[in-house]
C-alpha cells in the first residue's frame, strides 16, 4: 500500500510504501531529512507528525520519550506510515544533488595512533567521491551489517579517503582492521551519507565538540573551512579519557595558528600524561566557557552519551536554539 507524505514548511511531497521508513522514502525521492545513525539511537532525525499515523518501529526510548510521542514527535529513521502524512522538519538541501554511490576502494596505507587506526583508501583510477565535509560512508561487509565511518579528509583533499577506526573490544570489523587488514586490500563502500556538515549560509560563531574519533568529521569540516576562507569564529573542544585519546593533538594545535580556538579536555588523565590542561567532561567545558549560546551554532560528534548531554544542556541551560544544534552520534555496530 502506498501513502503520500507532505513535508512542511517546504510543501514538498512524495509517495512511499508501507514497509519503508519516512527517512528511506524521503532519501529515495531526493529529499534529505536530517539523519545520522538510521537506527533510532541518536535522535538526529526527530520530527513532528502534523497529521496522520505511523508505526514508530524499534528505537531507543532515550531518544524518543513517551511524552515526546504524545506531543506528536517521531524518529523518521524508524517510523513507517499507516496513513497519509503531513510532517514537519527542516530539509537538508545542500546534499540533494550529491549522488550516493557504491564503489570499490583499495587500502593505500594504514597508520596507527595507539588504539586508533587511520585508513587511507584509494578509489579506482579517474574516480572521485563528491561529498560534503562531515559526511560519512558505510563500509560494506559481506554477510554482515555495514560499518559507518566519517570521512576525515576535506573534499578538496580527496586523493585518498581517510577513516579513523577505534579498536573496540569484541568489534568484528575493528579486529579485522587491527589484526588482518593490509595495504592493497580491497573494500566496498556506499556513500556519502549523513546530514552532519557546516551550514555555510549562516554567519553565526561555531562551537565544535568531539569525543574520541568524533574528531574525524570535525577535522574534515575545519580543514574545509580553512581551505575555503570561511571567516566565522570557530572554537573546537576535543575530549578524551587520556592523552593518547587525543591522537592527532598536534594537528589540532596547528589549527590555532590559523585562527581556530582549540580546547582539549581529558576526563581520566593518567599521572604519566603530565596533563596541565582542562579536565572533566568535554561538554561541561563548553558550559563553563559559554554562559549564552543563543547566538551560536553547535556541532557535536562522538559517543551518544556526549551528544545527548550536549544537546540537553546547551539547549536548556545555555539558550541554544534547537535548530542550531547539529550532531552525529557514533553508535557501535551489532556483531553481525
Amino acid at each position: 500500500m502506498a501513502f503520500n507524505v507532505i513535508i512542511q514548511p517546504s510543501g514538498h511531497s512524495f509517495s512511499m510504501e508501507a514497509d519503508e521508513t519516512i527517512l528511506e522514502a524521503g532519501l529515495r525521492h531526493g529529499f534529505v531529512l536530517p539523519y545520522s545513525c538510521r537506527e533510532g539511537v541518536c535522535g538526529t532525525c526527530k520530527g513532528r507528525l502534523l497529521q496522520g499515523t505511523v508505526d514508530y518501529g524499534k528505537y531507543d526510548e532515550t531518544y524518543l520519550t513517551g511524552a515526546e510521542k504524545a506531543e506528536g514527535l517521531a524518529l523518521f529513521c524508524t517510523a513507517r506510515p499507516t496513513s497519509d502524512l503531513i510532517i514537519e522538519c527542516r530539509e537538508v538541501s545542500a546534499v540533494k544533488d550529491i549522488p550516493v554511490r557504491t564503489m570499490p576502494c583499495r587500502v593505500q596505507k594504514l597508520e596507527r595512533f595507539d588504539d586508533v587506526m587511520v585508513l587511507y583508501l584509494k578509489l579506482p583510477a579517474n574516480e572521485r567521491l563528491m561529498f560534503l565535509a562531515g559526511q560519512y560512508i558505510d563500509i560494506l561487509i559481506k554477510g554482515g551489517k555495514p560499518r559507518s565511518f566519517s570521512l576525515a579528509n576535506a573534499p578538496h583533499d580527496d586523493e585518498f579517503l581517510q577513516l579513523h577506526v577505534r579498536n573496540i573490544a569484541g568489534g568484528e570489523f575493528t579486529n579485522l582492521v587491527f589484526t588482518k587488514m593490509k595495504e592493497r586490500d580491497i573494500l566496498r563502500f556506499k556513500g556519502p551519507l549523513g546530514s552532519f556538515f557546516l551550514r555555510e549560509d549562516s554567519t553565526k560563531p561555531v562551537v565544535f565538540v568531539a569525543s574520541g574519533t568524533g574528531f574525524a568529521p570535525i577535522k574534515s569540516i575545519i580543514e574545509h573551512a580553512l581551505h575555503t576562507g570561511i571567516q566565522r569564529p570557530m572554537h573546537f573542544y576535543w575530549g578524551a579519557n587520556t592523552l593518547s585519546g587525543l591522537y592527532m593533538l598536534e594537528k589540532a594545535r596547528d589549527w590555532e595558528t590559523h585562527g581556530i580556538r582549540f580546547t582539549p579536555v581529558l576526563s581520566e588523565a593518567l599521572a604519566t600524561d603530565e596533563w596541565q590542561g582542562r579536565t572533566g567532561y568535554v561538554h561541561e567545558a563548553v558550559l563553563a566557557d559559554y554562559p549564552d549560546l543563543s547566538g551560536h551554532q553547535v556541532y557535536v560528534c562522538g559517543a551518544p552519551v556526549v551528544v545527548e548531554a550536549a544537546h540537553r544542556d546547551f539547549t536548556s541551560l545555555r539558550g541554544l536554539p534547537q535548530e542550531e544544534f547539529f550532531s552525529d552520534a557514533f553508535t557501535p555496530a551489532s556483531k553481525t
